[in-house]
C-alpha cells in the first residue's frame, strides 16, 4: 500500500524533540521546498544576527541598549560577569522572598498573605497573567488578581473582589520607568483603598522597577517591603522570565525553575544553524512565505486547552509590537506587521471558525495541541470516549476542514501544559519573532508607535486643563469651537468637544452641558 502524500509530507517536515515534549508541523502550509530554500541564506544571516544579539550587540539603537532576555534563563551567556551575577542574585532573592511570604515570616496587617494584586500594563501584566492562567490553580499558595488598565470601574471591580481582604493582600507594582501613567494611576487608586481601610499601604507593597526610577524612589522613601530590579536590556514584551513574571509566579507557588529550564531548552534547540531543524527559524520562514514577506495574512492562534486561552493575547503584544513597523532599518517606508488574534478550541467552533473555513482567506491558523488531558483519569462520556477525546476530535476535524478549503495551518504539539512547556512556548515565539524581523529588515526591539500614542495622550491631558481653565474664565456657556478658538487651537476642536463630553458625564468634574444636541451647537459651563 502506498502511503498518502500528506503523510509523507508530514514525516518530511515535522520537527520533534522528545526531551522537550514538543513538535512543530508545517506540512499543511502550501509551499514547495524551493520556496523556503530561497530563504535559507537570509535565515542563516538572521541566525548570525541573533547570535550577535545574544553576545551583547546593541540591538535597540533608539535607546542605545542591548536586548538580553535570553540571558535570563542562561546567565552564563551574559556579556559581563556583573550582568550574570545580577540575574542569579535576583533569582535567589525572589525564591527567598516567596518563601518568607509562604512561611508567614512576612505578613500583612491581618496575617499571612493570601492574595496578590499585581498592578502593571502591557508586558508587565500580560506575561504574568498568561503564566498564572496556564499554571495556577485554586489551591495555590496565593491567589492572583490584576489591575492592568487605568479604567476606574475596572479597578473598582477588582478592589470589590478583594473587599475586606486588603490586610491579607500583597500588592506588586511593576513599572520599568516608574512613571508609566496607567500603572501609577492603578497604584494611587489601590493606595487610596488601603487608606480607606485604615491600612498602611507600604507594609503591603512590593515594586519591580529600574534602580533610581520614580517608583524605586517612592518605594525606598515610603519603606515598601521589597524592591526587585528591571534592567534596560529587557523589554516589556519579553520580560515574563525576569522578575516581572518570576516573582508573581513564585508567590503563587509555581515553579520558576521549570519555566526557566523549559525556555533554556527551547533556546538551545532554536540556536541550531540548520533552519530545517530549527523550529523558530522554520516558523519565521513559513510566516514569510504565507504573507509574502509583507504580513498579508493574519496569525490566528487556536490553543486546544483552556489553560492556554491567554496565549493569543500574550502573542498579540509580542508579535505586533515587535513587527508592526512603518520603517525598515534604513528608514524606508515598509508598513510591516502581522495581525494576531485567537481564543481557544473548541470554543471557536462556535465563533469565528465558520469564517476561517468559508470566508475570506486572509489568515493562517496555528493550532496548539496538548496531548495529556488531565492529571488523573477521565470518565467516559460515551462508551470508550472521554471529554478529552472529543476535544482532540474537534481539533483534528477543524484542521481537516480548514485544509479541505485550502487554508494554511501550522500545528504545535506539546505533551502537557506545565512550567517546562510554557517556558518553551514563550522562548519559541520570542526567537521566531526576532528572526522574522531580520528577514523583513525591521527593528523588533523598539516601539515608536507606542511612544507616539503616549505623547498624544499627554497632549490631550494638557489640553483638558486648559479647557477647564477657559471655561472658568469665560463664566458663561461655551461651544467647543469657541473654547478652541480662545485657546488658539482651532484645529483641536474635536479634541475639545470629546474632552467636554467626558467631563460632563462625570458629575464630580463640575462641567455641565447647557444646550444643543449637535457637537457644533452644544454649550458647556462649569458649576459649583
Amino acid at each position: 500500500m502506498t502511503a498518502p502524500s500528506s503523510w509523507l509530507r508530514y514525516c518530511q517536515y515535522l520537527i520533534s524533540d522528545r526531551q522537550l515534549g514538543f513538535s512543530l508541523d508545517i506540512s499543511r502550509v502550501r509551499f514547495s521546498e524551493s520556496d523556503l530554500s530561497s530563504l535559507v541564506p537570509r535565515m542563516s544571516t538572521a541566525l548570525g544576527a541573533m547570535e550577535k544579539l545574544e553576545r551583547g550587540a546593541i540591538a535597540n539603537l533608539d535607546e542605545n541598549r542591548m536586548v538580553g532576555h535570553y540571558w535570563l534563563r542562561a546567565p552564563e551567556l551574559a556579556p559581563t560577569p556583573e550582568i550574570a551575577a545580577e540575574i542569579r542574585t535576583t533569582r535567589a532573592n525572589i525564591a527567598e522572598f516567596a518563601k518568607q511570604i509562604h512561611d508567614g515570616v512576612i505578613q500583612g496587617a491581618d496575617g499571612r498573605f493570601q492574595f496578590l494584586l499585581l498592578i502593571g500594563i502591557g508586558g508587565s501584566a500580560l506575561g504574568p497573567q498568561f503564566v498564572a492562567q496556564a499554571l495556577g490553580s485554586p489551591l495555590d499558595e496565593i491567589l492572583p488578581f490584576f489591575v492592568d488598565n487605568t479604567d476606574p470601574e475596572g479597578i473598582e471591580q477588582i478592589l470589590g473582589e478583594l473587599d475586606g481582604q486588603l490586610g491579607k493582600t500583597l500588592v506588586l507594582v511593576i513599572s520599568k520607568s516608574g512613571g508609566t501613567p496607567e500603572t501609577r494611576n492603578g497604584m494611587l487608586e489601590v493606595e487610596k483603598a488601603y487608606q480607606a481601610a485604615e491600612l498602611n499601604f507600604a507594609e503591603h507593597a512590593v515594586a519591580i522597577t529600574q534602580v533610581g526610577s520614580k517608583l524605586d524612589k517612592t518605594a525606598t522613601k515610603d519603606g515598601w517591603l521589597k524592591t526587585f530590579p528591571m534592567w534596560d536590556w529587557v523589554g516589556g514584551r519579553t520580560s515574563v522570565l525576569s522578575a516581572v513574571g518570576l516573582l508573581p509566579a513564585a508567590l503563587q507557588g509555581i515553579s520558576t525553575d521549570d519555566l526557566l529550564d523549559g525556555a533554556a531548552a527551547m533556546d538551545r534547540l532554536t540556536r541550531t544553524s540548520d533552519p530545517w531543524k530549527n523550529p523558530a527559524a522554520l516558523l519565521a520562514m513559513i510566516w514569510y512565505q504565507i504573507g509574502n514577506g509583507k504580513g498579508e495574512k493574519d496569525m490566528v492562534i487556536l490553543p486546544y486547552k483552556d489553560r492556554l486561552c491567554l496565549f493569543s493575547r500574550y502573542l498579540q503584544q509580542l508579535v505586533m509590537e515587535s513587527l508592526g513597523k512603518e520603517l525598515d532599518r534604513q528608514g524606508n517606508v515598509v508598513l510591516q506587521g502581522i495581525a494576531v488574534y485567537g481564543n481557544k478550541g473548541s470554543t471557536d467552533q462556535h465563533a469565528y471558525v465558520q469564517q476561517l473555513r468559508d470566508g475570506i482567506a486572509n489568515f493562517f491558523a496555528t493550532f496548539i495541541e496538548v496531548l495529556k488531558d488531565r492529571s488523573g483519569p477521565s470518565i467516559e462520556v460515551e462508551p470508550g470516549v472521554t471529554s478529552g477525546d472529543y476535544l482532540n476530535g474537534l481539533f483534528l476535524g477543524t484542521r481537516e476542514a480548514l485544509g479541505e478549503n485550502r487554508r494554511d495551518t501550522i500545528t504545535i504539539t506539546i505533551d502537557t501544559v506545565d512550567g517546562h512547556s510554557v517556558g518553551a512556548l514563550i522562548a519559541l515565539y520570542e526567537r521566531a519573532v526576532g528572526l522574522y524581523a531580520e528577514l523583513i529588515n525591521v527593528n523588533a526591539y523598539h516601539q515608536p508607535g507606542v511612544e507616539a500614542g503616549k505623547k498624544a495622550a499627554a497632549a490631550v491631558l494638557d489640553l483638558q486643563s486648559k479647557v477647564l481653565a477657559q471655561l472658568k474664565i469665560a463664566n458663561e456657556p461655551q461651544t467647543a469651537e469657541q473654547i478652541a478658538e480662545s485657546l488658539g487651537q482651532p484645529e483641536k476642536v474635536e479634541w475639545v468637544y470629546k474632552i467636554l463630553q467626558h467631563l460632563k458625564s462625570n458629575a464630580e468634574r463640575g462641567v455641565v452641558q447647557t444646550t444643543g444636541d449637535s457637537p457644533a451647537l452644544a454649550k458647556f459651563q462649569t458649576v459649583g
